[in-house]
């Protein structure tokens, strides 16, 4: 059975999305056989962790995700995914599937003109700032332009990174369709695609480590002894060729202008239009536009934003003592802050980089006074997802407005639909119609009562 296990968890990362499904059903099966145990959840969650889809740091699909979420305990999952929507209807499915609460989202980068001189959270980069879509319930949207325009728009900012590296790293060059294109499902490739095709095409050109080191070590400034130790590390050896080439500073790097990025209107057109939830992020308090934070929230709310999203692990687990001590009194500021504007807070560890966790440390000094407000966002976005689903009830609909005066009572009734709604019963439930009570929703999604 360990074998039968591991090869249906591999095939889980397939690129062939009959296959994963296929693989998804046998290790339910192993499961209701009893052969493989389930916990029961536990108060943790991950509702940002990215998919093959873009690039996680694993290769994890989104089907693979909600079993290892399931396999690890956690309460709600969440994938997200940069400039595109194609984990969402594979993610959901397979929560059903495994009885998982989830929920599915869009991570962006738009501009915001009023900040052109001030830097946000993309590093280096004024005015511009990482912006997502959060509880989308399916990757058919109405604004299909405004989507394919996302994608259009990052394609073409890669396929410029490698336009610009090729010359500095010949013979070590690049055909983005035939070495980087194949390395995602989708086509939707990425800085890190580029890494990893840039790798792969160094070891097939210069298959003996020390002419590969030597090569290497002009083009990225290192020793040659140290590259020919970093090839058995291909994240770190990758995370290199990123930093020395295509990053600031980097001959690939390309200074991003307003125009080449979308505005906020119009992204939240898409997400709205979609019944989802225009959704801020933070980084870490510290930066000039984050320093403003009323005014960014200000301007980001008037625009129809209606939750904030945060990345804690990057905020407390620090190495220096006064850079952790800076940035851990910005996240308790953040959720404080959130929490007083009826914002839920959405958490997760991303995992778009080799190395990153699976789930966060809950309880850590620094995280456990907050872990209630990162479990009740969650369970926030997994009742919106399936009110949404179920009869397009969600957080943001009119029946939402209808019933609830204020974002705290809005926010209690979905955080406690979310914990008392099990994915067996919640997933199923469709066409409530949105004349029903509050009340009659929570019965219908199987929970005994819910105020």
């Amino acid at each position: 059975m360990p074998d039968t296990r591991a090869l249906l968890e591999q095939q889980l990362n397939d690129f062939d999305a009959g296959m994963r499904a296929e693989a998804l059903e046998g290790l339910i099966g192993l499961v209701r056989e009893g052969r493989i145990p389930l916990p029961k959840p536990r108060l943790v969650v991950n509702v940002h962790a990215h998919t093959f889809f873009s690039f996680n740091g694993y290769g994890y699909s989104p089907s693979y995700f909600a079993w290892k979420a399931r396999c690890e305990g956690l309460l709600v999952a969440g994938v997200v995914d940069f400039d595109v929507l194609d984990a969402v209807d594979e993610f959901l499915a397979a929560c059903q599937v495994v009885g998982l609460r989830g929920c599915a989202g869009l991570e962006t980068r738009v501009f915001l003109p009023e900040f052109d001189t001030r830097e946000i959270n993309s590093p280096g980069e004024p005015g511009i700032t990482y912006y997502m879509g959060s509880g989308f319930v399916s990757g058919d949207v109405r604004h299909r332009d405004i989507l394919d325009r996302l994608r259009v728009t990052a394609g073409q900012r890669t396929r410029a990174i490698v336009d610009r590296v090729n010359p500095c790293v010949a013979p070590v060059t690049l055909d983005y369709e035939r070495d980087v294109l194949p390395l995602t499902p989708n086509g939707n490739a990425t800085e890190r695609h580029v890494c990893m095709a840039y790798e792969q095409k160094g070891a097939e050109l210069f298959p003996e480590p020390g002419a590969r080191a030597s090569f290497w070590a002009e083009k990225l400034g290192q020793a040659p002894e140290v590259l020919e130790r970093l090839f058995a590390d291909s994240p770190g050896f990758q995370g290199l060729i990123r930093s020395k080439l295509m990053k600031q500073g980097g001959v690939g790097y390309v200074k991003p202008e307003g125009p080449d990025f979308p505005r906020l209107d119009e992204v939240n057109r898409l997400i709205l239009d979609a019944g989802a939830i225009p959704t801020v992020t933070w980084l870490n308090g510290l930066t000039a536009g984050e320093q403003a934070i009323q005014e960014l929230l200000d301007l980001q709310l008037g625009a129809g934003a209606a939750a904030l999203n945060i990345i804690p692990d990057r905020n407390w687990n620090v190495k220096r003592p006064d850079e952790k001590r800076a940035k851990v009194e910005k996240l308790h500021e953040i959720v404080a802050i959130a929490e007083a504007h009826g914002l839920p807070v959405l958490a997760g560890t991303e995992m778009n980089a080799h190395g990153q966790k699976f789930v966060d440390e809950f309880d850590v000094p620094e995280m456990a006074p907050l872990r209630e407000a990162f479990v009740n966002g969650a369970l926030i976005l997994y009742a919106h997802t399936v009110l949404e689903r179920a009869g397009g009830m969600g957080y943001l609909s009119e029946w939402a407005k209808q019933h609830f005066a204020s974002p705290r009572e809005r926010n209690q009734y979905f955080a406690e639909l979310g914990r008392k709604a099990s994915p067996e019963s919640a997933y199923g439930v469709r066409d409530l119609g949105p004349g029903r009570t509050p009340d009659e929703v929570a019965r219908a999604m199987g929970c005994r009562e819910n105020r």
